[in-house]
């Protein structure tokens, strides 16, 4: 049953064999929606992985961080509480050492009586009270130490005061050396009072010390085991997300390349129907008309003449056989299998121009000649599909087709005038996106599997295309598309 619109050459076969290019289509979607959607659930699972991978990452570092910087803290007052007993070290070195000069300066004093040893006693006196006052305020925090520190200091002002006795009665001038005598057993009495506490107060101090100076290593080392901890962590698991990323990438490749295949599978087995279609409409369809015809004759001359009817149905018949081997040339051009694309060509070119009304010019090589099978398909094909794609959708009144040949390529140019294509079709037809059209999808994976390029421009003054292909074919490109 066949339905044939002249102006579009639409067909609607329903016999048994003949799907055409409706059937491929549909069985092309459908294949490649199931391969979408097992590559689909196999991509969601890796896809999971990885975004737990690196998700798992960083919290571990963000865990990490927290840690570490806790630690850091800790560390940070372990090392100002070392600091902080260092200075009450030094404190109590400083009050022993003044002591200790204040005494010998008064010894000297009174031995000498030179005034120099006396301003170098005062000057250690007055500093004592100081580093007293100092000592007070460092121990404040630690309540084991007030009781050896009130002691310390009491005893001390003790000393001054028996320093200070001393001195004043040496500078009154009495020589009353039974006096001096007491003063210097007393002072010596009460140093070794004073210093006893003050070492005593060393003695805690240094055990302090070393605890908290255990504490500020252990804590460093703590800080450092988890810095490295984490580093190492993060990385195993970063290296992981690389290696899920990385098979995640290399599956979408294989995919696209599985489905690449399928697409150059499915034009394969749509030339092959075109062919087998071709032939059948010419060689059966179109003898039955031929024989329709040959009937119809006969049978008007054995009748009267001028039999309107019979005439008329002539007429009918010869637009059918017209409009029959033409959808059968379309279908698949027995000159592109005869003498090559070169008359393939030119008959289409003529043809379209002539069912169009669109002025369309050829320039191509007369010597182009032939070249090989799955090249001259290809290029037959880039031509009809780019040339119905202007009859349907750019409204231009003139088209221009040019073919180059050169000892390396062929270079295929299709350019109308009318009003473009829209930009977002554009746009995903450069970044190889679906939905750029099946057509335009189809002429890319023709020229790709042959090695060639595909190249498209539009703007609001019309659109080219251009159609660029090895002459010699790669060895990974399928077999002849035209192959029974």
């Amino acid at each position: 049953m066949f339905f044939i619109r002249p102006a579009r050459y639409t067909l609607c076969l329903s016999s048994t064999g003949m799907h055409s290019c409706v059937c491929h289509r549909c069985l092309r979607i459908f294949l490649v929606g199931m391969s979408k959607e097992s590559s689909l659930s196999r991509r969601v699972s890796q896809r999971t992985r990885t975004q737990l991978a690196f998700g798992g990452a960083v919290v571990f570092l963000l865990i990490s961080a927290i840690a570490a910087y806790s630690t850091a803290v800790r560390l940070r007052s372990a090392q100002r509480w070392v600091a902080h007993t260092r200075d009450v070290q030094s404190t109590l070195s400083d009050v022993e050492s003044l002591g200790t000069r204040a005494g010998r300066a008064r010894t000297r004093y009174v031995d000498t009586g030179d005034t120099a040893f006396f301003e170098e006693y005062q000057t250690a006196a007055n500093e004592i009270p100081e580093k007293l006052k100092l000592l007070e305020h460092l121990t404040t925090d630690n309540p084991a130490q007030h009781d050896l520190r009130n002691r310390l200091v009491e005893v001390t002002n003790r000393r001054l005061e028996l320093l200070s006795a001393s001195v004043e009665l040496k500078r009154s001038g009495a020589p009353d050396l039974t006096q001096q005598a007491q003063f210097r057993q007393q002072i010596i009495d009460i140093s070794a009072e004073s210093d006893a506490l003050a070492q005593k107060m060393q003695d805690h101090e240094q055990e302090l010390l070393e605890a908290r100076q255990q504490q500020s290593e252990l804590l460093f080392q703590i800080a450092a085991y988890i810095l490295c901890a984490a580093f190492v962590i993060a990385l195993a698991l970063f290296f992981l997300h690389y290696r899920m990323l990385n098979a995640e990438l290399n599956a979408r490749e294989q995919a696209e390349s599985s489905l690449r295949t399928l697409s150059v599978r499915l034009l394969e087995l749509q030339d092959q129907e075109r062919r087998k279609f071709s032939r059948e409409l010419h060689d059966s369809l179109g003898q039955y008309l031929v024989g329709a015809k040959m009937n119809l004759g006969m049978l008007g001359r054995s009748l009267p003449e001028n039999n309107h009817l019979i005439a008329e149905c002539l007429k009918l018949l010869d637009q059918a056989m017209t409009e029959t081997r033409t959808i059968s040339h379309l279908l698949h051009p027995p000159l592109l299998d005869e003498t090559g694309f070169a008359s393939a060509a030119k008959w289409y070119v003529e043809g379209f121009a002539t069912r169009s009304g669109i002025q369309t010019s050829l320039d191509m090589p007369e010597d182009l000649g032939r070249l090989s099978s799955p090249l001259e398909l290809a290029l037959f094909r880039v031509l009809q599909e780019s040339l119905t794609n202007v009859h349907r959708h750019s409204k231009s009144r003139k088209a221009d087709v040019s073919v180059k040949l050169s000892d390396a390529q062929v270079v295929l140019r299709i350019r109308d005038y009318g009003q473009g294509i829209p930009r977002d079709v554009l746009d995903r037809f450069r970044s190889k996106r679906a939905h750029g059209g099946v057509g335009l999808a189809g002429m890319r994976e023709r020229i790709h599997e042959l090695g060639g390029e595909l190249e498209m421009d539009s703007d609001s003054h019309g659109t080219q295309v251009v159609a660029t292909m090895p002459r010699t074919q790669p060895k990974h490109s399928n077999a002849e598309f035209a192959a029974d």
